[in-house]
């Protein structure tokens, strides 16, 4: 009689310890399915630069203004000396069905990233959006999110070079709106978006609406946009007057190809205009893996302005440009990654300034980055 009670007290223990350890690992399993929904990323970068043949420093003109520092007229990293770049941090909630992305942007590049944000407040939104997959094959996205555009993004962790060309410099940076993407089946795909005039993602003052599309087939994108970029009326004598302004139309082909295990081949072809004003250009991007942790790449852009578009600094109408940047990434570690740069840009006009404060056609520079994302 003992030993029957001690075997059923043994095995009440055990089949209690199995349920523990049943229910202990189900809330494990859901924690770290829950968990999954979550996720929390980010970056930061700072930067060294230096001209070998233009002025690196400030120096005060007669005019009470100043000359120089001369830099290539791209966006971002055009700072002389050590300098920063941006801290970026990303929070996402990824459901079956629907999420949210929080993109957040700290420091100078942030900022000039989102320098369509007429509020103060807004100046730290990169991106803020909400998605739907209605089903497997359509999603829809509604809020503010970077340009489908070009081959070049806003973060450093996204591009191979550090600097960025003319054509991602002078196109569009984000939108705000709603897009639906469709995913069409044997590699092919589509979206479709209505949105703000380019870069207002947080209002639209203008009551005007621009309309974006891409086709993309295995990995290459076909990209269009087009919309009025300004006020359709100005106040005259105190008396609302319509404007006659011009749409923006611009047509962007972006993708690569792998040449081999090691090389890729990165392509981007773009022309945009207003009326008349506007830009054409087209860049390849090779780059070759000699190891696990350093890739060399080449970026080759010729960019030619049409009109007074202004992007090159010449001061003239159709200037042209041929910029050429040697760049490599050296990958140190899990999360940092140095990249030195060596780029050169042939203006046909007089676009830069000299060491002896002589105006020049072309610019020689250095650069190295150290980017940090985890």
């Amino acid at each position: 009689m003992k030993t029957f009670i001690n075997t059923s007290y043994i095995k009440n223990l055990l089949l209690l310890a199995l349920l523990l350890l049943g229910t202990a690992s189900f809330a494990q399993e859901e924690e770290e399915e829950e968990k999954k929904k979550f996720s929390f990323s980010g970056s930061a970068d700072g930067y060294f630069r230096a001209n070998f043949d233009g002025l690196n420093k400030v120096i005060p003109d007669d005019a009470g203004g100043s000359v120089g520092p001369t830099a290539p007229g791209t966006s971002f990293a055009n700072r002389p000396g050590f300098a920063l770049g941006m801290v970026n941090l990303i929070g996402a909630y990824e459901g079956e069905k629907v999420g949210v992305v929080v993109d957040l942007v700290f420091g100078p590049r942030g900022e000039e990233a989102v320098f369509g944000s007429p509020f103060g407040s807004s100046n730290i939104i990169n991106q803020l959006y909400v998605y739907w997959n209605v089903s497997e094959t359509v999603t829809l996205t509604f809020g503010n999110f970077n340009t489908f555009l070009g081959y070049e993004v806003i973060s450093p962790t996204g591009n191979f070079n550090y600097s960025t060309s003319y054509m991602f410099s002078y196109g569009p940076f984000s939108h705000a709106g709603i897009k639906a993407d469709f995913d069409l089946g044997n590699d092919w795909s589509a979206m479709v978006a209505i949105m703000n005039p380019t870069d207002f993602t947080d209002v639209n003052p203008f009551s005007e609406y621009s309309f974006g599309a891409q086709l993309g087939y295995s990995g290459q994108f076909l990209n269009f946009i087009y919309g009025k970029q300004g006020f359709n009326e100005t106040l005259v004598a105190g008396v609302p007057t319509e404007t006659d302004i011009k749409g923006l139309f611009q047509i962007d082909y972006t993708g690569g190809f792998d040449i081999g295990e090691s090389f890729f081949l990165g392509i981007n072809a773009t022309y945009q205009d207003t009326d008349g004003v506007g830009f054409y250009g087209a860049a390849l991007y090779p780059q070759y893996s000699t190891s696990d942790t350093f890739t060399i790449g080449l970026r080759g852009e010729y960019f030619k302005e049409s009109g007074d578009f202004g992007a090159i600094g010449t001061g003239l109408e159709d200037s042209s440009v041929f910029a050429v940047t040697l760049t490599g990434n050296l990958t140190v570690g899990e999360y940092l990654t140095f990249i030195p740069e060596i780029r050169l840009d042939s203006a046909s006009d007089d676009a830069f300034i000299n060491n002896n404060l002589e105006a020049s056609k072309s610019l020689s520079s250095f650069l190295l980055a150290a980017v940090f994302a985890f």
